[in-house]
């Protein structure tokens, strides 16, 4: 695969962790990748992180960007996706720090009819507090550093480890648990047949998980990205999750059947007034 990949970085009012996600995007050795920033209605800060970084990442950066009504990341997620210009969409949250090899090792897993999932090192608070305030680089530690934050810092090590894992990556091609738009490859061929992300999902949980069934339902399989895409994702606090009940009874309705596309998706886009 030697295509546009169009890295999707979903962000909201945190730009001090967008901008240590652009940096480790601007270190990628490959480098035919292009990065569409997913904003789900962030201020001015953000705004200025993104001019920052336009001639800084070594790679085309578009800011896409809707006025914030609540937590709408399957919407904002579908705009940055109908702007993109890639044959492949990588998604990645604002708040996680990309290695060198990310854009790379996607590449290399990239593979018709499946979508990669790949996961994550969680930071804990007070390492994330101190990785944004003194400008740390966790994207460029070794695996001795990471070792030193094991018990203090981080959850595990074990996504920074990079091993060739072959025909093992599809033991579980049906499999949508655990697949989270924090680190989750998709064609744009794909996206496009099950008509993207549900916008019908409003509010904080579970549209990366409706995305990823109705994929299967489309015959789509899942390749496991671990040991190979893994990323350092910062420290948040708790979403607001007051339209949790609501979305899980909309994921229910989803795997009791066998729809395919989006109740309100890519096609249902109606101009945007940020």
């Amino acid at each position: 695969m030697s295509d546009l990949i169009s890295i999707v970085v979903s962000t909201y009012e945190r730009p001090d962790a967008l901008g240590a996600a652009l940096r480790g995007l601007s270190r990628q050795s490959d480098r035919a990748f292009e990065v569409i920033v997913a904003d789900d209605g962030s201020g001015p800060a953000t705004a200025d992180v993104i001019t920052q970084w336009k001639t800084a990442l070594g790679a085309p950066l578009v800011h896409v960007r809707h006025e914030h009504l609540g937590f709408r990341a399957a919407e904002i997620r579908n705009r940055a996706i109908a702007a993109s210009q890639g044959s492949y969409c990588v998604f990645l949250d604002g708040d996680c720090i990309p290695r060198a090899d990310f854009v790379a090792q996607h590449r290399r897993l990239a593979e018709p009819g499946w979508f990669v999932a790949g996961n994550r090192i969680l930071l804990s608070e007070p390492l994330t507090r101190t990785v944004l305030a003194q400008n740390l680089e966790p994207e460029i530690w070794g695996f001795g550093r990471l070792l030193e934050h094991r018990h203090d810092g981080i959850n595990r090590i074990t996504p920074a480890l990079s091993l060739p894992l072959g025909p093992l990556r599809k033991l579980a091609p049906k499999r949508w648990e655990g697949a989270r738009t924090c680190n989750l490859a998709v064609a744009r061929s794909d996206l496009d047949r099950v008509d993207g992300f549900d916008a019908s999902f409003n509010g904080w949980g579970l549209e990366d998980s409706d995305l990823a069934i109705r994929l299967i339902h489309a015959g789509v399989r899942r390749k496991d990205g671990r040991f190979a895409t893994g990323v350092f994702h910062l420290w948040h606090r708790e979403n607001d999750r007051a339209g949790l009940a609501g979305n899980q009874a909309r994921l229910d309705d989803v795997m009791r059947g066998d729809r395919i596309r989006a109740l309100r998706g890519l096609s249902s886009l109606a101009p945007t007034h940020a």
